[in-house]
């Protein structure tokens, strides 16, 4: 059995140092050597000194752009069989992780993409890390419909057929996007457990953008990716969900500009994915929907 070659993309603001540090090292220590990218998001790299391919980038692209630049340039080369990739606050704790990702490509072709189990310090996964509705057991393996951005592996076949990420997305759902269209593509989603990224516990609505491009990008989502009749029931179902869950008057302002923000604006080229893609992510126990 031939085994993959392996590409690493990670993407940082220079605002984590030390923790981009040991993330380097983590991955220097793996047993089954990789091609590095580091992509700099308007950060000029100067002070990392691992032996990694560097680009610094004047603007900053967005987490889903700044990872195609470091994807492009490992998918064009052509060495490159799979991607991993990883949040520059991240740490692999195993040294294994490369070989057994290696693996599990090799044993199914199919195979789109690998998301990994992220566990804070403790070795605690929280229930919004586990791609599942059913999230009470982080330790259930199996094939899913969604993966987690911080720690995943993308097969390089599948990238050059479905496309990379929606970059325009700058930040939020660009994950469901890439994964809607991976499993239209016919490609399979595996949530390996025994595959561990480290992250420390941290809230998404940290960053100042958050409601507002959580809104609008799933507003785009589901203009791009859904078809007709379900885009009225998905957006439906968030706005009530939004509702029911936000405390703060001032956030909740921000959401509904993003999400009419979603909806005057052009959210990309519209193709939704087929009746038969919508079946099989209920059968995994996620409709389209949700």
């Amino acid at each position: 059995m031939t085994l993959p070659s392996i590409g690493v993309v990670i993407v940082t603001m220079g605002t984590r140092p030390r923790e981009l540090d040991d993330l380097l090292a983590s991955v220097e220590k793996q047993d089954v050597p990789a091609q590095v990218v580091l992509v700099g998001n308007a950060t000029p790299l100067t002070d990392v000194s691992a032996d990694v391919t560097k680009i610094p980038l004047e603007e900053n692209l967005g987490c889903p752009g700044g990872r195609n630049v470091g994807l492009k340039m490992l998918c064009d080369s052509g060495e490159v069989d799979v991607v991993i990739e990883l949040d520059d606050d991240g740490l692999l704790i195993a040294d294994d992780v490369f070989r057994r990702v290696q693996q599990l490509f090799a044993a199914d072709l199919k195979l789109g993409i690998i998301g990994f189990r992220v566990a804070d310090e403790y070795g605690h996964t929280e229930r919004r890390w586990v791609p599942r509705l059913r999230a009470d057991d982080p330790m259930r393996r199996g094939l899913v419909t969604a993966f987690l951005g911080g720690g995943h592996a993308f097969s390089v076949p599948m990238l050059n057929e479905i496309g990379l990420w929606p970059a325009e997305f700058f930040f939020g759902h660009e994950e469901s996007d890439l994964a809607w269209r991976s499993l239209d593509g016919g490609w399979k989603i595996l949530y390996e457990p025994e595959l561990v990224l480290q992250h420390p516990k941290t809230s998404p609505a940290r960053h100042a953008v958050y409601y507002r491009f959580t809104a609008r990008n799933r507003v785009w989502l589901a203009r791009r990716r859904l078809p007709a009749p379900l885009v009225p029931v998905y957006l439906g179902l968030w706005i009530l969900l939004t509702l029911a869950r936000i405390r703060s008057l001032s956030d909740l302002k921000a959401w509904c500009g993003g999400f009419w923000e979603g909806l005057r604006t052009s959210c990309g080229p519209r193709k939704p994915m087929k009746w038969r893609t919508v079946w099989q992510m209920t059968r995994l126990g996620r409709p389209p929907i949700l």
